[in-house]
């Protein structure tokens, strides 16, 4: 019987995953939109077993990504590589279900919480993930039950730690302050978005958060759906994800997205300095705010991810001086919360 591959980090950097002891390697891989859908076992096995030799320890999913079948592929895929469970860093949400008309079949019930997990954890053919997500809100179940239930799937070692995604700050406060009073597990990560042209939440709204409670943040669309790229700059080809999602592609049209691909242009110049490319760019511009746990690379063919983990070779060149020019370029810096009053 074969050894399962050791995991090996190369020159991959970590970071603790909020103020949790968990170490997630600063860039992931994501099965959003790929995996289960266009693309095949072979596939899904070549780009996670490229993301493992390259250092990636985290690894995210949804239950309802490709309607379940996404996590069913990278269960699959981890099972057939043989990897040891314990170099991996599983990360499932629960809150939009995989289809079903149930009227328990989405939401955060206790009865969701538990019974998604469950199912998620068939999918993925194993007994616990490291991380489940609060997929989105939901203003409909009480606070204390959904801190209770996520705290309950931990207790029961289904899971090691909970978060949220797309919280507000307001209710990702309701939650600790819930889970101090009870003397329960409060979530440590929000998944959420932010790239260089969505900054208000995860560099405005959340900076309390940060300094209160070490959250952390697990980053999803750092290439702004592939605008950051710079490949969207001479109109949407019609082979790209944009030419079948209308609007957004309308968006690109408008003057904000005009002005948006103006500024992908300055900033390809600056990556041209640098030696490198506008998408790497973008990513390991992510990558260096100190308030980033992860960020979520997502591809669709190995060459394509070889290219994204080149990001981490870029960070000691994102000087202070580099950040300025980039900044100049944006100018759309979050201004800070006033004080005045308090």
């Amino acid at each position: 019987m074969s050894s399962a591959p050791e995991f090996d980090p190369k020159n991959m950097q970590f970071r603790q995953l909020g103020n949790s002891g968990l170490r997630v390697s600063i860039l992931s891989f994501g099965g959003w939109l790929t995996l289960g859908g266009t693309q095949d076992a072979k596939a899904t096995e070549a780009l996670l077993k490229l993301a493992f030799e390259h250092g990636v320890n985290t690894f995210d999913t949804a239950e309802v990504y490709s309607g379940g079948k996404c996590e069913i592929a990278m269960g699959q895929a981890i099972k057939n590589l043989d990897y040891e469970r314990s170099d991996l860093v599983i990360i499932t949400k629960i809150f939009f279900g995989t289809g079903s008309k149930s009227p328990n079949g989405k939401g955060l019930s206790r009865k969701h919480i538990v019974e998604g997990l469950d199912a998620s954890l068939k999918r993925l053919q194993m007994d616990y993930v490291d991380v489940v997500k609060a997929h989105r809100p939901d203003v409909s179940t009480p606070m204390h039950e959904i801190v209770r239930a996520f705290n309950h799937v931990i207790n029961t070692g289904k899971a090691h730690y909970w978060g949220t995604s797309e919280w507000s700050s307001f209710q990702i406060q309701e939650a600790h302050d819930i889970a101090d009073k009870l003397g329960l597990i409060p979530p440590v990560s929000d998944q959420c978005q932010y790239n260089m042209f969505h900054r208000e939440r995860p560099e405005k709204e959340y900076a309390p958060l940060y300094e209160k409670y070490g959250y952390g943040t697990t980053i999803w669309s750092p290439l702004a759906s592939g605008v950051l790229t710079g490949k969207y700059n001479d109109g949407v080809p019609d082979d790209s994800r944009l030419a079948n999602h209308k609007d957004m592609a309308h968006r690109l049209t408008s003057e904000e997205g005009k002005a948006n691909i103006e500024k992908v242009r300055k900033l390809t110049e600056i990556a041209s300095s640098l030696d490198t490319t506008p998408t790497i760019l973008a990513l390991a511009w992510c990558a260096s705010k100190k308030h980033v746990s992860t960020v979520i690379l997502g591809a669709t063919k190995p060459e394509q991810l070889e290219e994204n983990l080149k990001a981490l070779d870029l960070l000691e060149k994102l000087t202070p001086e580099v950040d300025a020019k980039i900044e100049e370029v944006l100018a759309n810096k979050p201004e800070a919360e006033s004080t005045w009053g308090r």
